[in-house]
């Protein structure tokens, strides 16, 4: 940004500003306002399609059904997106309110394989896990948690049937534990879409993400995660087939 100014006695002065900041922040809220509005209007309008059906035209009581039932999946999908968007926005802009403690991550891992039993068995997906004994680490358990549950959804979601998933601590040092949660599924086949799918709602096919469900955001909330842990995550495709995500944690 520059400024000139001239003065009554004929001086002046010219004033130069970075501005750089600003307006990257600018335009990050200008392209996620737009993302917002384009994953919100979807379930919306479906919402609004089914309950419009339901009012004006005459249908059974099984079709009246099939329709409120749809309508209803739309607003849990809503509800995921409002929440998810809450979590980011909390651990950006207000990280300070995020309880620290020393967590057990092996009681975390064990709670997701439950809750998600059965999806692995319709999958016929394999869920295990090597840690050290009683590995603990000083964190935010609702953090961790959501950590490795969206890269257990994301796995379930899109690896596909008869694969594997397991996640290990390889390696650790005085500061960082070092993580790998790998898949033995389909993979990424190109490699472009490997460095954008921290991004928010990034997708890569479109739809991909209404198809299937969730929120677009959820490997988004798990690069925050990391980061609000002090650590760093990258993901690349297995020369054996699948997905690993590699990742490492504040002690």
């Amino acid at each position: 940004s520059v400024r000139a100014n001239i003065f009554e006695d004929g001086s002046s002065e010219i004033i130069f500003s970075d501005i750089t900041k600003q307006e990257k922040t600018k335009q990050l809220k200008q392209e996620l306002t737009g993302n917002i509005a384009h994953e919100l209007r979807t379930p919306i309008t479906s919402i609004r399609g089914y309950l419009e059906t339901v009012l004006s035209q005459p249908l059974d009581d099984e079709k009246k059904h099939y329709f409120i039932e749809r309508a209803f999946q739309q607003t849990v999908a809503l509800s995921e997106i409002i929440q998810d968007m809450s979590l980011i926005a909390k651990m950006e802009e207000a990280p300070d309110l995020f309880v620290l403690e020393k967590i057990n991550l092996e009681r975390i891992l064990q709670k997701i394989k439950e809750e998600v039993s059965a999806q692995l068995n319709l999958k016929h997906i394999e869920m295990k896990w090597q840690l050290s004994d009683n590995l603990t680490l000083t964190g935010n358990a609702n953090l961790l948690y959501s950590l490795f549950k969206n890269l257990t959804d994301n796995t379930i979601r899109y690896a596909g049937e008869n694969i594997k998933i397991n996640i290990s601590l390889y390696n650790e040092d005085a500061n960082f534990y070092y993580f790998s949660f790998y898949d033995t599924g389909i993979g990424i086949k190109e490699e472009s879409h490997l460095n954008r799918i921290f991004e928010r709602f990034y997708r890569i096919n479109e739809g991909r993400t209404r198809d299937t469900g969730g929120s677009g955001l959820g490997l988004s909330i798990v690069k925050n995660a990391v980061l609000f842990h002090k650590g760093k995550i990258t993901a690349k495709n297995r020369k054996e087939g699948g997905l690993e995500f590699l990742f490492t944690l504040k002690r």
